[in-house]
């Protein structure tokens, strides 16, 4: 049986969702960002405490359809920017649509109708969010991170965080204190 997770964006919430699984004597098979498959039918009652505890921890138990197809969008995205080496070569919209198996077309207006954004926008929200962390480690230049997020150059990358966040990377790293933005809020 699959049951879908709102908000479940992070390693920590994986742990979070496999610790109340286990007090509810339900097996897991897979637990995923946002989906987990677990290998008993759940009751009513472990439903309802499964739902409870979740909500206590930040997390959302999904029933509705149109919920858990937009949560799953989110979620090959975050594991696209945030959670892979590198970036998938072909077209982001080839890339969701075959992580899906959907028609890409009938995603984007799903999700701009639910959200009020576009995919395209989401992505970039995210693919910032990780140009900030890779700056904050002082790993890599931004020709390199550049290069990682594949924009097509470190102008293209400049323009777009200073759109984004109204600062240049350059005065991003400057202002170390100023503090990122957690996955779930984007």
């Amino acid at each position: 049986m699959k049951i879908y997770i709102k908000y479940m964006v992070s390693l920590r919430c994986k742990m979070v969702v496999k610790e109340e699984l286990k007090k509810l004597g339900l097996h897991f098979v897979v637990v995923d960002l946002g989906e987990v498959e677990i290998i008993e039918d759940m009751t009513q009652s472990q439903h309802d405490a499964l739902k409870a505890a979740l909500l206590k921890s930040g997390l959302e138990l999904m029933d509705d359809k149109r919920s858990v197809l937009i949560e799953k969008i989110k979620n090959v995205i975050i594991e696209m920017v945030h959670y892979s080496d590198e970036l998938p070569k072909v077209n982001y919209s080839d890339y969701i649509s075959d992580k899906l198996n959907y028609d890409y077309t009938y995603l984007s207006n799903l999700f701009s109708e639910v959200k009020g954004t576009t995919i395209q926008q989401y992505i970039i929200l995210h693919k910032i969010e990780r140009v900030k962390e890779l700056i904050l480690y002082e790993e890599l230049n931004l020709t390199e991170i550049s290069y990682l997020l594949q924009y097509s150059s470190v102008a293209h990358l400049s323009n777009q965080f200073k759109k984004v966040t109204g600062l240049t990377p350059t005065q991003f790293k400057s202002l170390k204190n100023k503090r990122r933005k957690l996955i779930e809020d984007l």
